[in-house]
Formats: C-alpha cells, sequence, structure tokens
C-alpha cells in the first residue's frame, strides 16, 4: 500500500505542477526508511509494535500527502466533480496522527513496552489531546465542505482552518509538545541508568536524532532555499537507527562509528580553518595574488591531514570509547557478574559485549560445548 500510494504521488504531483525531482525525493526517502524498517522490525519481531507503528505512520503520510494533491487537482483546478474530491480534503489532515505514531515509536524502543504503569496515564491524556485537536481542526474542514466554501493552499489544507485561537494553544498543542518532549527525556534518563546492550540500543537512537539535526542544521546554514528537503532527507537515518536498535544489528559498532565521526569532524573544521587561515594570510595580509598561494595552503591542508587526525582520534576515543582504554576495568566487572549469573544465554550475550567493548573486533563467534 504504501509503494502504491508513492508511486501514485508523482503523477499526482504532476497534475498540480507542484512535481520536482528535489522535493519529491526529499519527501520519498524518509518515508521509504520508515517502511523498510517497519517491514524488516515487524517481521523478525512481530510482537514489536514499534514496526507497526512505523509502517503505520508511513501510510499515514502518503495518504495525506496524496490526498493534498487530489484535493488542490480537484478544487483549485476547477475539477470539483471528481469522484471522491470532499474525501480527499477530510483525508489531508492525516499528518497529525502519523505524528502522533512517529512519537511513541520514541517511547516504545526498542522492545515496545510501556516503561511502566504511570505512563498509560499520560499515553490516555496524550490521546485525549490528540483527539481533541483533530476533532478541532476537522470541524471547520467538514462544514467548508458541507457549505461548499473550499479554499485550500498548496498542500491541501484548508486554509480556513489553519488558524487556531489563542486558548487552543495553551490547553491542547503546548501539553502535547510538553508530553513529546517527556518521551525524549525519558529515554536519555534510561540511558544514563542503562548497562551492556540496552546502552547501546539507546545509543544508536541518539546517534539518529544528532545526526538528523546535525545534517538538518548544517544544511539549512549551506543550502538555505533547500532547508526543507535537507530535514526531510537527513529524517531517513532515524528510523535506520532505530532498525538497527531493535534488531541489535552490529550493535557495538556505535562507539566506533561515534568515535569517528567526531574525530573526522574535528579534523575536517581544523583543516578548513587551517586552508582558510593560510589563504587569507598569502592574500589579504601579504598580498600574493597568484594560483601559487591557494596551491601552497592545499598542500600544506593535506600534510597536516594524518598527523592532527591520529592525534584527535585518541583524544576523542578516551573520551567517548573509553572502553578500549579501560579493558582490565571491564574485564573484572565481568567476572564479578559471571559469579551470579546462572542463565547460560545472559551470559554469551555479556561476554559477547565485554569483548567487544574491550578489543573491537570486526567479527566475533562464541562456540559452547554441547557435552554437558
Amino acid at each position: 500500500m504504501v509503494l502504491v500510494l508513492v508511486a501514485a504521488s508523482v503523477p499526482l504531483a504532476g497534475f498540480v505542477r507542484q512535481l520536482t525531482v528535489p522535493v519529491e525525493a526529499a519527501a520519498v526517502i524518509p518515508v521509504l526508511a520508515c517502511a523498510a524498517v517497519g517491514v524488516v522490525v515487524g517481521r523478525h519481531q512481530p510482537g514489536n509494535p514499534v514496526g507497526w507503528l512505523l509502517l503505520g505512520f508511513t501510510l499515514l503520510v502518503m495518504l495525506s500527502i496524496d490526498a493534498g494533491y487530489y484535493a488542490v487537482f480537484c478544487y483549485s483546478h476547477g475539477h470539483r466533480e471528481w469522484w471522491f474530491a470532499p474525501v480527499a480534503v477530510l483525508l489531508v489532515p492525516l499528518w497529525a496522527p502519523a505524528a502522533a505514531l512517529f512519537s511513541l515509536v520514541i517511547l516504545l524502543f526498542p522492545d515496545g513496552r510501556v516503561p511502566s504503569r504511570r505512563w498509560w496515564w499520560v499515553l490516555w491524556a496524550y490521546a485525549g489531546l490528540l483527539a481533541c485537536y483533530l476533532a478541532f481542526s476537522c470541524a471547520g474542514t467538514i462544514a467548508a465542505v458541507a457549505g461548499h466554501r473550499i479554499r485550500l493552499d498548496s498542500a491541501g489544507d484548508v486554509l480556513s482552518t489553519q488558524h487556531f485561537p489563542g486558548w487552543f494553544g495553551v490547553l491542547v498543542l503546548v501539553p502535547i509538545s510538553v508530553i513529546w518532549l517527556s518521551f525524549g527525556a525519558h529515554q536519555v534518563l534510561s540511558w544514563r541508568l542503562a548497562a551492556g546492550g540496552r546502552r547501546q540500543q539507546l545509543k544508536w537512537l541518539a546517534s539518529g536524532v544528532v545526526v538528523t539535526l546535525g545534517v538538518g542544521v548544517v544544511g539549512s546554514s549551506l543550502v538555505p532555499g533547500a532547508a526543507g528537503q535537507v530535514l526531510s532527507v537527513a529524517m531517513a537515518a532515524l528510523p535506520v537507527s532505530i532498525g538497527i536498535g531493535i534488531l541489535k544489528y552490529r550493535l557495538y559498532d556505535i562507539d566506533r562509528i561515534i568515535s569517528r565521526t567526531l574525530a573526522y569532524a574535528i579534523v575536517t573544521g581544523l583543516l578548513v580553518g587551517v586552508y582558510a587561515g593560510l589563504v587569507l594570510l598569502t592574500t589579504q595580509v601579504f598580498r600574493i595574488h597568484t594560483p601559487v598561494a591557494v596551491a601552497a595552503a592545499t598542500l600544506a591542508a593535506a600534510a597536516l591531514f594524518n598527523p592532527v587526525r591520529r592525534r584527535v582520534q585518541q583524544v576523542v576515543d578516551r573520551r567517548f570509547n573509553r572502553a578500549r582504554y579501560d579493558a582490565d576495568q571491564t574485564v573484572a566487572a565481568f567476572a564479578a557478574r559471571l559469579k551470579d549469573a546462572v542463565d547460560l544465554d545472559a551470559v554469551r550475550n555479556d561476554l559477547a559485549g565485554v569483548v567487544h567493548q574491550a578489543l573491537e573486533p570486526a567479527y566475533l563467534s562464541v562456540w559452547i560445548s554441547g557435552r554437558d
């Protein structure tokens, strides 16, 4: 269904003269990433609701997008008599429940269980607030459809329903935003208290959030005219990291990825600063306006790359990948836990985690004799 809706969005966007390849690709890439992760998680862990929530999110988002295109085609291009035109207008606000489903993914990551009984009260309040939001936003849409006074923006939203009174934001939108923040705060607190594999899973989730926000901020500054498209494409990192964390695929590689990413980002920033400084020094201070100055700055930055990278990598590893420098403490902690361990699967998983943290091998196998 998601693939059909993605395919249908291309001609629909063309009908309303909004088909541009960068915009369409930016909208489709994160949707397909969520759908793919949802399929994989749902197949391998059918009891985990996170996979189904991701699939529901993609379905509602694509229904909203396609309905918006169709509504604009019907009401803004003179085809009001076409079938299901009013239905399309009513389906456009589906992006709101889609956002609600994705926020639940953050709370339920990684095992799909509600953290505690107290959180059920938060979820019921969240559902009530979302119902109020949808009822308020859909009331204006239904009134416009019933009265045949439909005026749409380029996305297919009814213009008369886009401005909420001030009290509505205080009573509904502000609590919804607070609940969203509480979902993220819960995962931050869980990371501080977690250990072993659970901590690595939460690191994957955090890395997806950081990549999404980091690429979005950097892209917005570098490409101001396409900030929305850059952020949309960057959002694909979040479902991918969620899928890796849930399925525990290459789980312990996250420390290496974080340290390498930080190291190369710092090295790139330092070398760009050195390069720009040398170019400005030679061209503005010494007034050497020849290609030789730029070439010399380039060679100097290239010569500094490996020495700077090695030094920065050591500093970053000591701060963010400390386990490889604390192998003795890691093994001692494992030995202490082993004294009270009785579950063979737990011992095997713990052993694999300790070896990954202390030695960072590319591949690891644990062989257990079946004689006993």
